[in-house]
Order: structure tokens, then C-alpha cells, then sequence
């Protein structure tokens, strides 16, 4: 019995892999639920779990922890470009730009603080890498910098995981830290100062209108939109003549003393205004009239990229689409909108003539439930080809490339962004874009640690490993603080906001949870989500790049 469980625990053979795999992944997002002091470091558990069997003698064969690691880093970056993609170039347009300036900055000293550790300290290049990531708890950075270093040189750097894993920790509170110090920098300022802040604004909110410009008047809706440049939709019309609301559309003409119901993001009411006349109180919805407002899900893969003006919803039956949500965030019901597979559309019309569109939009949610595997397995081919293609440079003696979390990366945001334009579904669920996504990082952060852990003890007593904590937090700290002063003294980006961004450009779960217990109306979360696609994008290569172009 003795010889048994010694085998399945330190011997050799599938058996024995998936136990040790189970264990450091089992055991470690078990841990990822404990908090202290409302932060948790999540599933890096796992990693820290796979050290630890690894010191006690538990470990997986060389080829396979390859595979398994390079695999669950595939699935984990794959599944981030599929989430992101559909608003990675939008992200740059209006108020996202400032805030992606702010992310800019704090990586890019970020490599400044780690080059200067480089060039003052003798520590080795990867150490450096490997601990710039777990400073800004980055875990696809460092598989990036370990996918590199191995392609250059043949065989694994543990240094890069060790490194990691010594900073994570402090990358998780000193982000944290550095976000309270950052607050003293709006100490007796305005509360506007730290919250309610427009310049991310990007909710669809519906304004009722008195036309009492002249300007707009007797012009279609449609031209009105083309003069002035704004992008709002009106839903409904009172006409100064009639008592009852009837539903507009891109032809409805506008005359002074019509009442008018208009969807735009919040940030253009007051041009809107401007353009066409005063706010006022109405009711739009009254018992006697027919007009209902609905939400339907759009799931029919034939019209998958379609335009909406393309469509002649309104014409065809009467409704109007006030509104699109897509991933959580509305968007305006402009004819250019693109419909993608998932949309909630809401409808304002006729109760009949809406399950005209309901018919003609799907709304069927149990198509959403079958996962479109095609895309996610032609993707990550097409990215590993992506990522293996060398880039030849006279900067570098090895040619460049986009490794197997770069290429999967830039392919899956390019196919998550045009795959709807071309008629391609590329549609997960929250639910099976997550799974997807924690299977790949539990695996990868397992197999690290597997990899590690007979080298983490030695590293940290006998040499000097308990620096790298203290290079860690000068590279988490200092970028953070520099990015701050920039965010608060020439953007004014409110404090909120700025408090997201720097969750968002840091990739830091347990920080974003922080500064939304300080934001109650969502600032933080904005600013996270606005900055976080090209925060990821922006660690994925910098990593590799840093290993390519120094060692």
C-alpha cells in the first residue's frame, strides 16, 4: 500500500501527472476564496501551491509541464482577446484616449524601473523580467517573457517564475498602497474632484425635448444627425397638433413645439440641447396607448454583422431600436451599428409588430448556450502560426517574435473585433468565456509552480531572493505614483476614475475591488475596463520583448 500512494504521488505516468495537476489546482482555488482584509490574491494560489509540492518532490515530466503550461497559456490569453476584442479599438476614441495615455505611462515606467534594477543591481535580465510581472501581477507577461527565453536559449528560465512569484504578493497591497497616497493628492479638493466624473461617461440615457429651434426645424431626423455631427437616436414625437406620442424615425421632420424622447450618451445632452431646444417633464408612457418598450436578444447567425439601417426595422414594422447592449456597456441605435450575436436590443412599438422583430432578430437564448467552438480552435491555430512567424531586426540577433501568447492574443482581439463584420459568430457567454479562461490559468500557473518550486526555497535563503521583494515594490510603487501625479495635476481625471485606470493598467483584480468600495457610482469600474484591454495587450509583449531584446 505504502509503494502505491508513492507512486501516484512521486512516481511517473498519467495517473500520477493528473493527481499532482488536481492537487496544486484543487487546493489552490480553494485558497483563492481567503481573504484578509477584504483581498484575496485569487488564483495565484495555484501557483504558490505547485512551488510547494514541487520543494516536496512532487513533479510532473519535463515535456509534459511543457505542453500543459504553454497549452493553459493559450486558452487563458485566447480567451482575454475574445473578451476584449469587441472594444479594444473603441477604447481609444473620446475620454478613453487620456485614460489610455495614463496606462502608457505607468508601463512605460514600469521598464524604466525594471532597467534601471538591470543596470544597478548585477541581477540577470529574467530575474528582472519575471519579477517587473508579479509587480504588476501580470501572470501572462511572464509566460510571455518564459515562452521567449526558452525559444532563445533552448530550456526553461526559472528564474522569471521565481522572480514572479516573490513580487506577486506585494504587487497585489502596494498597488493598493499606492492608490490611498494617490487620494491625499485631491486632499481639500471638491467631492466633483473625486467622483461624477464625465470624462468616461459612456451611459445611454433618454432626455425628453421641447424643439424650439429654429434651426432643426422642418429637417428630417436624418439630416439634423448628418449636420451636426452627434450621435443620438430619437425614439418617440409628440407633435404640437396631436396629444398622443407616435414612434420617429430617420425621416420624421421636426417642427417648434414638438416634443421629442432622445437616447444619447449622457455626455452629448448638452449639445444636444443646443441643437434642438429645451428640457422638459413628459410622460411617455400612458395606459391607453399601445406603445410598449421591449428587450430581445439577438441571436440569428445569418444577420450576424448586419447594419441596422440595412435592416429597415422601422419601416418594415413600425418599431424603433432605442438602444443596443453589448457586454454590459449601451450603445447608441445608429443605422452604422453593426448587430453582433449576444446584443440585447430594446424596441419601442407596437406589441404585434415587435414579435414581427422578435421573429426576425431570433431571440432564441438557448442558441447562446451552444458554444461556437470553430472560432476558438481555427484562432488559436492561426495564432500559434501568428506568433511563430520571426521578425527579422537588426536591433536583436534573434528574429522577433509574437510567441504563443502574443499571436493568440493580437488574433483572437482581430477576430472578436472584424469576425462579426465578415458574418463570423464569435460569441461566448460570460460563463464559457470564464471557464475557458480560469481552466487555461489554473493549468499554467500549476505547471509554473511544478516547474519552480525545487529551486524557490534556495533562491529566497541563499541568493538574496529577499531583494526581489524589495525591487518588486519600487516597481510597483514609483510608475504608480508618477501615473497618478500625471492623472490628477495636468488630465484632472477624477479620482475615481483614476483609481480604475490604474487597476486596469496594473491588471489587478484585487485593487479594481478596492477602488470600487471608494467609487459608488461605477467611476472605477469605467476606468478599469476602458484601459484594460491595451494594459494586457501592452504586458503580453513588453515581457517578451524585454527578454528578446536584452538577454
Amino acid at each position: 500500500m505504502e509503494n502505491f500512494f508513492n507512486n501516484l504521488l512521486f512516481g511517473t505516468g498519467v495517473a500520477h501527472s493528473m493527481i499532482i495537476l488536481a492537487l496544486a489546482v484543487g487546493i489552490g482555488v480553494y485558497l483563492s476564496r481567503v481573504k484578509i482584509s477584504g483581498i484575496s490574491f485569487g488564483v495565484t494560489w495555484v501557483l504558490f501551491i505547485g512551488i510547494l509540492l514541487s520543494h516536496l518532490g512532487m513533479t510532473l515530466d519535463g515535456e509534459l509541464l511543457h505542453f500543459v503550461k504553454e497549452f493553459g497559456l493559450i486558452l487563458f490569453v485566447y480567451s482575454i482577446g475574445l473578451q476584449v476584442g469587441p472594444g479594444f479599438f473603441s477604447s481609444f476614441k473620446s475620454g478613453g484616449l487620456k485614460l489610455n495615455s495614463i496606462t502608457c505611462i505607468l508601463v512605460l515606467f514600469d521598464v524604466l524601473m525594471a532597467l534601471l534594477l538591470i543596470f544597478t543591481t548585477g541581477e540577470s535580465i529574467d530575474t528582472i523580467t519575471g519579477i517587473m510581472s508579479g509587480a504588476v501581477t501580470n501572470t501572462p507577461g511572464m509566460g510571455a517573457a518564459s515562452t521567449a527565453f526558452k525559444d532563445m536559449n533552448g530550456y526553461d528560465s526559472p528564474n522569471i517564475a521565481l522572480g514572479y512569484s516573490v513580487a506577486y504578493p506585494l504587487g497585489v497591497i502596494g498597488c493598493i498602497l499606492a492608490m490611498i497616497t494617490i487620494k491625499s493628492f485631491y486632499k481639500g479638493q471638491k467631492r466633483t474632484d473625486i467622483d461624477n466624473s464625465t470624462d468616461n461617461d459612456t451611459h445611454i440615457q433618454r432626455i425628453s425635448l421641447r424643439v424650439t429651434k429654429e434651426q432643426v426645424a422642418g429637417i428630417s431626423l436624418e439630416e439634423i444627425r448628418k449636420r451636426s455631427n452627434l450621435n443620438f437616436v430619437v425614439s418617440r414625437i409628440i407633435y404640437k397638433s396631436a396629444d398622443s406620442c407616435v414612434a420617429a424615425d430617420s425621416n420624421t421632420i421636426l417642427g417648434i413645439g414638438d416634443k421629442v424622447l432622445v437616447i444619447a450618451d449622457s455626455k452629448l445632452h448638452n449639445d444636444i440641447k443646443e441643437l434642438i431646444g429645451e428640457p422638459i417633464e413628459q410622460q411617455w408612457i400612458k395606459p391607453d396607448e399601445q406603445l410598449v418598450s421591449r428587450k430581445i436578444t439577438f441571436t440569428k447567425p445569418k444577420l450576424n454583422g448586419a447594419k441596422l439601417g440595412k435592416l429597415n426595422i422601422r419601416k418594415e414594422f413600425g418599431v424603433n431600436i432605442t438602444r443596443i447592449n453589448r457586454a454590459g456597456m449601451d450603445l447608441a441605435a445608429t443605422a452604422s451599428l453593426r448587430l453582433q450575436v449576444g446584443d440585447i436590443v430594446t424596441l419601442v412599438g407596437n406589441e404585434n409588430a415587435i414579435k414581427g422583430v422578435r421573429k426576425l432578430l431570433g431571440d432564441e437564448r438557448k442558441y447562446l448556450d451552444h458554444p461556437n467552438l470553430i472560432p476558438i480552435f481555427i484562432g488559436i491555430a492561426l495564432g500559434c502560426v501568428l506568433g511563430s512567424i520571426p521578425l527579422s531586426g537588426t536591433l536583436i540577433s534573434t528574429p522577433l517574435k509574437l510567441g504563443l501568447a502574443g499571436g493568440p492574443l493580437i488574433v483572437a482581439i482581430l477576430v472578436s473585433y472584424f469576425g462579426p463584420k465578415m458574418g463570423v459568430v464569435t460569441y461566448t457567454t460570460t460563463s464559457a468565456n470564464l471557464m475557458i479562461r480560469e481552466i487555461g490559468i489554473t493549468l499554467f500557473l500549476a505547471c509554473v509552480g511544478l516547474g519552480a518550486g525545487g529551486q524557490f526555497v534556495d533562491s529566497i535563503v541563499n541568493k538574496g531572493g529577499y531583494m526581489w521583494i524589495a525591487y518588486g515594490a519600487l516597481i510597483t510603487i514609483v510608475p504608480i505614483l508618477v501615473a497618478g501625479f500625471v492623472g490628477r495635476y495636468i488630465f484632472k481625471i477624477k479620482y475615481n476614475t483614476l483609481a480604475g485606470v490604474i487597476s486596469g493598467s496594473c491588471t489587478n483584480p484585487p485593487a479594481l475591488a478596492f477602488a470600487n468600495q471608494q467609487s459608488k457610482n461605477g467611476d472605477a469600474a469605467v476606468g478599469y475596463a476602458t484601459v484594460y484591454p491595451l494594459a494586457m495587450f501592452l504586458r503580453i509583449l513588453i515581457g517578451q520583448m524585454m527578454i528578446l531584446l536584452l538577454c
